[in-house]
């Protein structure tokens, strides 16, 4: 065997997404080289060779990393700073409030908070939607990536950007509020879209990290929120610089209640009369799609990833998972932000994803199966982030590898292993996280990352940020019963054609 190589002994294998298996594991290079039946003969038959690392993986269970195919990493210092009776569109109103007067380091703590989370629950990739407000910088673009790098993961940064305010979107909201808080809230601008995408641009030339495990993307936060040339331009620079691209797609009823207002259809079709659509398009939650925008998704290999904790946390929904399989559409799992869905466990939302399919039909047949709902939460996901061979384990795929304790309550007996998996699994019979073939979590320690560091400078930003927008959270605040008002008569007396 060459030298450099890591051999994991004595684990039960998820291999190839389809058995468990006592298998031995050699991994090069970062990917997983061979697979070789542990039943088989000794591999060192003349004793162990230089440069070959033994991992005893005995009484673990060996899965492929989670992959987390929508988050936003700027949501970690937003944490416990969303009411408990917010809606998305409150919750966007007070997007000042939780996100204003940040820096660079400010952002680059965010998302180590976030990788850090992700890291403890398994999650080895991610989907970011990171947010600076008024407006994308270079410096903050560049210090997401930077953190994720640091800290090991693989991730799509995508900045979300966005040319319209939750008042100009939405068609009437402005009409709602009295003055003079009707003049103040018009006044609330972002900057043009040309200088956000030469930004965003400008930024990507300059990427600051290899591109092996970190890649730039675009985020088109929401179609209501983008002007129409601008969202065909985020798809020009999508297809010129091969990235993926994201946005909210029909997450509340609003948002398609608006857009009948707005386009006279549906987003979807809206979006596919731009050109939108494609196999690098993704549309993060799916709540309120019908199906004929399933159909029209699938056709163009444009994807939806789920995001059940956040859907049920603003009263969003449940997303239509049966209907969208069944139409061929390409799924993925996500946490959504660490504010609006109150942590990034995507251990938990794949459960959820599972689960949720029951709730509206008794006939199981309609139920996404547990094997649909891991293969969302892997593979899935990393199809929608253009990762290739990422979330499985075979030869040749990379060594993006969760330990789990076989000796945890959960798997305390253990019959059917990926079920107990998706179904009980919270991340606490998590014990070792590899990626890239490098341990990032080992001896419940993260290994690259200072975490009680981290967690001093987040308490100290989140006071000073606290104090910094207290007068936009009294705004909002005020601003949210009008929204509410506003969008509840909106959904009753317009249809959904």
């Amino acid at each position: 065997m060459p030298a450099s190589q890591t051999l994991i002994r004595g684990g039960l294998v998820l291999v190839d997404n389809a058995r468990f298996a006592p298998v031995s594991l050699l991994v090069q290079d970062g990917l997983v080289a061979a697979i070789f039946d542990e039943s088989g003969p000794d591999l060192f038959p003349d004793g162990q060779p230089d440069g070959v690392t033994v991992i005893d993986a005995t009484n673990r269970i060996v899965i492929p990393g989670l992959v987390n195919g929508h988050t936003h990493s700027h949501g970690a210092l937003g944490r416990g700073g969303v009411t408990a009776d917010a809606t998305l569109e409150t919750f966007l109103a007070g997007a000042t409030a939780l996100n204003g007067q940040r820096h660079s380091d400010d952002l680059r703590l965010s998302a180590q908070l976030s990788a850090a989370e992700m890291i403890r629950k398994g999650c080895t990739a991610c989907f970011d939607l990171s947010g600076e407000l008024p407006g994308p910088t270079v410096a903050g673009i560049h210090a997401v990536a930077e953190a994720y790098h640091d800290a090991g993961m693989r991730a799509v940064v995508a900045p979300m950007i966005s040319d319209r305010t939750i008042y100009q979107a939405l068609p009437g909201l402005l009409e709602a509020f009295p003055e003079p808080m009707r003049a103040r809230l018009a006044a609330i601008t972002l900057p043009p879209w040309q200088q956000t995408l030469a930004t965003v641009r400008d930024a990507i030339t300059r990427w600051p990290v290899p591109l092996t495990r970190v890649r730039p993307g675009i985020g088109p936060a929401i179609p209501l929120h983008c002007a129409d040339d601008f969202l065909i331009s985020c798809a020009a620079l999508a297809d010129e610089l091969d990235l993926r691209l994201q946005t909210h797609l029909a997450e509340t009823r609003m948002q398609q209640v608006a857009a009948q207002a707005r386009y006279g259809t549906s987003l979807t079709v809206h979006l596919d009369s731009l050109g939108l659509l494609s196999p690098r398009f993704s549309g993060a939650h799916g709540v309120w799609l019908s199906q004929d925008e399933a159909y029209r998704l699938a056709a163009q290999g444009a994807g939806i990833v789920h995001n059940p904790m956040s859907n049920l946390r603003l009263g969003s929904g449940t997303a239509p998972l049966r209907l969208l399989a069944d139409a061929g559409v390409p799924l993925g799992v996500g946490t959504d932000a660490s504010n609006t869905s109150d942590g990034q466990n995507m251990f938990e939302a794949t459960r959820l994803a599972a689960t949720l399919s029951r709730a509206g039909t008794s006939d199981a047949a309609q139920w996404i199966t547990v094997p649909e709902a891991f293969h969302m939460a892997t593979t899935g996901s990393a199809r929608i982030m253009g990762l290739e061979n990422v979330g499985r384990i075979a030869t040749g795929w990379s060594a993006d590898l969760l330990f789990l304790d076989r000796d945890y309550c959960h798997y305390i007996p253990l019959r059917d292993v990926l079920s107990q998996i998706v179904l009980a699994e919270n991340g606490s019979a998590l014990r070792e996280v590899m990626i890239d073939g490098q341990f990032v979590l080992r001896d419940s320690r993260i290994l690259t990352l200072d975490e009680a560091a981290l967690a001093r400078q987040a308490r100290a930003a989140a006071a000073r940020l606290d104090a910094g927008n207290a007068d936009a959270r009294l705004t909002s605040e005020a601003a949210a019963t009008v929204i509410r008002s506003f969008c509840q008569a909106a959904c009753t007396t317009l249809s959904l054609n």
